[in-house]
């Protein structure tokens, strides 16, 4: 039963609005300084969180699974319509370094996290308690669909994969909401190695170049324009999924979506339709990006963290383990904190936000998370079997 004092789908999204509104009037009043410390796309992030946690708007609604299936691709589409390929393309070693980087320190940094913490699991668990967690390197790693698969290929049982879900959630969203306070800091982070920038600001200062050539006023046909081939673009994403095979774990229908609409926004961006940035194309899927961020904040339901906080504390310092290392190889390769925020976020989050933590650099940068993602999807089933044959070894030196 939903005991949100707000629960109607339209008054949820009204709220939402509301909120992200007023962090934008805050912005562009004398009191943006907060936003200095935190970045505004946390407290996006956060907010929503606090709202559906006290009870104020629901932690699951009709209008979060709305968002996710149809403003995310549609804001996919808007994101990449501008973007210049070659220039990603040039991006190189780095992207790929930091993205495998984190795949070796996910499967490595579970086993030792259980290691460390596992006396604190109850006995009761059993086996379970590996095979849960071996369905967790599995989200990790690739994504959701990875996680049932690890987890049903080792034999976890239906409660715990459940119970996990909670495990996974409520950690990998805290380290998403981490990155994206590394968003807000990256001059600053990158300073301070001496990072070697100068790929991503040459892309940067080309976008920004082509923006201010094709900048035009708003106009309505121009906004119906971009709406219809970005919601056009999510219909035909649907009817192809509808006959396209899913591919074991790796693929599944919405992966085909993701694909498929940002396949097209890519061959867009190659015609005159790249144009329509001048309109303001991608401040328009930056507002979808932004009510999707407030969307995923309002469905993390923190509490129930404590059903399974000794799990959950395994999970802290298994992220922990994963970020320390992709930090460090960063240090080592000065790299800019990008790579390493986006080649994490491709493992832990997926192709669902894995472009959202990539546009929170640069709109024009969230197909360098898209394609990471898929990447990371491919590689889930194979280094979470991987990861999961070692938890098992670590739970019967344990146990």
């Amino acid at each position: 039963m939903n005991t949100a004092v707000v629960s109607e789908p339209m008054l949820v999204l009204a709220v939402l609005l509301g909120v992200l509104a007023l962090l934008f009037a805050i912005d562009a009043s004398r009191f943006k300084r907060v936003f200095r410390v935190v970045p505004l796309l946390v407290f996006a992030y956060f907010v929503p969180t606090l709202l559906s946690n006290v009870g104020l708007i629901p932690l699951a609604s009709p209008l979060y699974v709305f968002i996710k299936k149809q403003v995310l691709p549609a804001a996919l589409f808007l994101l990449v319509l501008s973007v210049d390929v070659p220039a990603i393309l040039r991006l190189g070693k780095p992207a790929l370094l930091l993205f495998f980087s984190s795949t070796a320190s996910v499967m490595l940094g579970g086993p030792l996290a259980y290691l460390a913490l596992g006396a604190l699991v109850p006995r009761s668990l059993g086996e379970q308690a590996w095979k849960g967690l071996a369905a967790v390197a599995g989200s990790w790693i690739g994504g959701g669909a990875n996680y049932i698969a690890i987890g049903k290929s080792v034999g976890a049982t239906d409660s715990t994969l459940s119970m996990m879900v909670v495990v996974d959630v409520a950690v990998s969203n805290i380290w998403t909401a981490v990155l994206l306070w590394f968003a807000g800091r990256e001059a600053a982070m990158d300073a301070a190695i001496g990072a070697n920038r100068g790929a991503l600001d040459a892309l940067r200062e080309k976008i920004a170049r082509f923006q201010a050539e094709v900048a035009k006023p708003t106009t309505l046909a121009a906004l119906l324009a971009m709406l219809a081939l970005a919601f056009g673009s999510n219909a035909l994403g649907y009817l192809a999924a509808r006959v396209l095979p899913e591919l074991g774990s790796v693929v599944s229908k919405f992966t085909w979506v993701v694909l498929i609409v940002t396949t097209i926004g890519l061959l867009c961006s190659f015609s005159p339709l790249r144009r329509l940035e001048g309109y303001g194309a991608s401040r328009l899927g930056s507002v979808f990006l932004y009510l999707l961020v407030a969307c995923i904040g309002a469905s993390a339901e923190l509490r129930k963290i404590l059903d399974a906080w000794q799990l959950a504390a395994v999970g802290a310092l298994w992220m922990a383990f994963h970020a320390a290392a992709i930090l460090i190889v960063r240090r080592l390769v000065r790299a800019p904190i990008f790579f390493a925020a986006v080649g994490s976020q491709a493992n832990v989050g997926g192709a669902a936000s894995a472009p959202i933590v990539a546009a929170a650099f640069h709109p024009a940068l969230a197909p360098v998370g898209i394609l990471l993602a898929v990447l990371g999807y491919v590689l889930g089933t194979y280094c979470g079997l991987v990861c999961a044959r070692l938890l098992e070894i670590v739970h019967h030196v344990l146990f």
